[in-house]
């Protein structure tokens, strides 16, 4: 009796390492890198937002109030997007200190920093977020609209 209580022991000892194990896990990830707001240049800024993927994301970022999870971006601008190259995106615009990312759970939530950036360029990033949006509704407008075809000019002779 004494020996199967002492593998029940036993088995309920290493069960709890094992979840410890995974919680470890957790809080050891590598922390997410932010720089601080003296850090951010506009070379930085614009580089991030190059890529039509990137400020489409941050486009959209920005138009929310509310923290915005990776998974809300799996589709941009009717494109497929792997969670791998998701991710690589966000880094960039993390590092290029466009957004600011928090852990909730095994999620990211994305925020814009807009009020920081704005304090220290004024109006650039209003003005990117307008030029692209400009440009989004063009777009779609010239995907919509049939082609016009030349007018046939009546020969005169």
């Amino acid at each position: 009796m004494a020996r199967a209580a002492e593998k029940i022991h036993k088995f309920r000892t290493n069960e709890l390492l094992n979840h410890y194990e995974e919680m470890t896990t957790l809080i050891d990830m590598r922390p997410l890198f932010h720089p601080s707001i003296e850090e951010v240049t506009v070379e930085g800024i614009l580089h991030a937002l190059s890529d039509p993927i990137r400020v489409a994301m941050y486009a959209d970022i920005v138009a929310q109030q509310c923290p915005l999870s990776c998974s809300n971006f799996l589709k941009v601008s009717n494109k497929a997007i792997p969670k791998s190259t998701l991710s690589q995106h966000f880094r960039i615009l993390r590092e290029a200190g466009l957004i600011r990312s928090e852990r909730h759970g095994v999620e990211l939530q994305n925020v814009s920093r807009c009020t920081e950036l704005e304090r220290r360029f004024p109006g650039l990033i209003g003005a990117i977020v307008s030029a692209h949006n400009i440009q989004s509704a063009y777009e779609s407008r010239a995907k919509v609209a049939p082609a016009k075809r030349p007018a046939r000019r009546a020969a005169a002779k």
